[in-house]
């Protein structure tokens, strides 16, 4: 792995040593930007399930390249990110193409533009951008709809099938004060076929128009499906009877956003839009839907989502990940809701299929190719919980180190307390329960970060990244593990990484800012894992 982004006074003939040069591993503009686009800010600190309103603030890296006249190469990192799944969330990609589309030069924004249909992926991001590029307009002292931006929302409608348009527009109807009637009309939309353009009177004028416009004529075969579908979609919204409104859903795969809040007071309506909910979806709302008694134990509907939640088609398809699921089953265990008003009586046969798709789900991570040290600091209790999630650190801690353990054959797991490494006997095949017991049993001591790294040095092992858990704030180590890393690239030639991840740390550091290959993790979630991907393939 060479790091990329050095500055240009390093040497271009390097030898075996030189991944321990120091200029190598200087923070780029290039490298902040792509710290911005993964996690949504430019330091070495990457804060679990935190979300937080971008501005132009937080994005000095992006403002200096546009100004650098580098403003293409930082859209097409916007697109890489974006298009290759490397974004922990959407909305700092969203913030950042906002950003140059406001920048005055015209290659820039024409590139821009162009991006919007590949980066806006759906209704929801494309209102996020425009919202984006009103709050940009007082900072940048520009306007908003201007030629490129009426032709790049255009090409976003034009751009997609007329059916799956169809279920957008009825499905996310408005977002951040942004509704389809209103972009349609101010980008001045020009239909490019009958389909689009009746999608377009439907949005804009109503059902009503759209039945006197194509009620009476011969219509294209596309356009007979587009009517029929938005037929559908206007049945169900006029409708009282529980009955048509379970066989509309189940007949056309109808979403809840498109009914209406008095259908959702049935449980017989859940049941049906459930058999065609996204898994993940299913997986947030298993406990509200046992407490409504929408699933019961012994139920047939019951044993078919439990069916379908441990089938591996499924579980592919939906791209579940371990982390994912262990969320949802220790949330479904708690028996209530996070605030406690919702409670439910857990269901034996659900918390099997969840504890079954756990272990399928590990088919659907796909290896780095990288060679990693996993290394647990079992120094102190590991009995606290994760923030924002009902998983504690032992939890946490095993499942981390059976992700690497399982995916990455070339992967170290070692356990640290008492100034020493402790033995610690890990292994791929091992259960989550056995893997959590195998760290609980070792007892505490001295926190210590710079073991695993010494250990890896002495013996001369090359690691490409070092991911230390630690239940210990990240703000009182005493000892930190830079300095190590450091030694450990000039002895080895290994251009090593480190990712410092304090499981119940919130918002504090002991990552070296001038080093790109040194990150730090407070609490942890399923983006932690994104980043650190990135971070051992080079790509932040």
């Amino acid at each position: 792995m060479e790091p990329s982004g050095c500055s240009p006074s390093c040497p271009s003939n390097r030898s075996s040593k030189a991944a321990g040069d120091d200029c190598l591993w200087e923070v780029s503009d290039k490298v902040r930007l792509r710290r911005l686009l993964c996690y949504g800010f430019e330091g070495d600190v990457y804060t679990a399930a935190k979300e937080a309103r971008l501005s132009t603030a937080q994005a000095g890296a992006l403002i200096s390249m546009l100004r650098e006249g580098r403003g293409v190469e930082a859209v097409n990192e916007i697109k890489s990110f974006a298009q290759d799944g490397r974004a922990v969330t959407l909305d700092p990609v969203v913030f950042a193409l906002a950003l140059c589309s406001q920048h005055s030069e015209v290659t820039t924004k024409r590139a821009t533009f162009k991006a919007v249909k590949d980066v806006c992926q759906d209704p929801a991001h494309l209102f996020s951008f425009l919202q984006y590029k009103k709050e940009l307009k007082e900072d940048m002292k520009c306007g908003i709809w201007g030629r490129g931006l009426r032709k790049a929302v255009s090409d976003w409608y034009n751009g997609q099938d007329a059916l799956s348009l169809a279920a957008l527009v009825t499905g996310c109807k408005q977002r951040e004060g942004w509704s389809h009637k209103d972009v349609l009309r101010l980008s001045h939309t020009k239909p490019t076929d009958e389909a689009i353009a009746l999608i377009s009177k439907y949005v804009a004028k109503g059902w009503k128009e759209v039945q006197v416009a194509y009620g009476d004529k011969e219509n294209p075969e596309e356009v007979v499906k587009v009517l029929s579908y938005l037929d559908v979609v206007e049945k169900v919204k006029h409708s009282c009877d529980e009955t048509e409104v379970i066989n509309l859903i189940e007949e056309h795969k109808l979403e809840r956003e498109q009914l209406l809040t008095a259908h959702l007071k049935s449980k017989f309506v859940w049941r049906a839009l459930l058999k065609e909910m996204p898994l993940e979806s299913v997986l947030r709302i298993l406990g509200k839907m046992t407490a409504k008694k929408v699933l019961q134990p012994g139920a047939s509907e019951t044993q078919a989502l439990c069916e379908r939640i441990q089938n591996e088609a499924a579980l592919k398809k939906a791209k579940m990940h371990p982390f994912s699921i262990l969320w949802a089953s220790e949330r479904y265990k708690q028996g209530q809701g996070y605030r406690g008003k919702t409670k439910w009586a857990t269901d034996g046969s659900i918390l099997k299929a969840l504890d079954v798709a756990f272990y399928k789900s590990f088919l659907n991570v796909q290896p780095v190719g990288k060679s990693f040290v996993v290394a647990v600091d079992v120094s102190t209790s590991l009995s606290s919980v994760v923030p924002g999630t009902a998983i504690s650190d032992a939890v946490a801690a095993a499942l981390i180190t059976m992700v690497f353990a399982r995916t990455e054959p070339d992967t170290h797991v070692l356990a640290y307390s008492e100034g020493a490494l402790v033995p610690c006997s890990i292994s791929a095949d091992m259960t989550l329960a056995q893997t959590t017991n195998e760290l609980v049993k070792i007892p505490g001591g001295s926190t210590d970060c710079t073991l695993p790294i010494a250990w890896a040095t002495e013996n001369g092992k090359a690691v490409d990244v070092f991911v230390i858990l630690t239940n210990s704030p990240l703000w009182t180590l005493t000892a930190s593990p830079v300095a190590s890393l450091k030694k450990h690239r000039q002895k080895t030639g290994s251009p090593s990484k480190l990712v410092m991840c304090g499981l119940t740390s919130i918002g504090h550091t002991t990552a070296d800012s001038e080093d790109r290959g040194v990150l730090s993790i407070c609490g942890f979630d399923l983006g932690a894992f994104c980043v650190i991907r990135n971070l051992a393939q080079d790509l932040i």
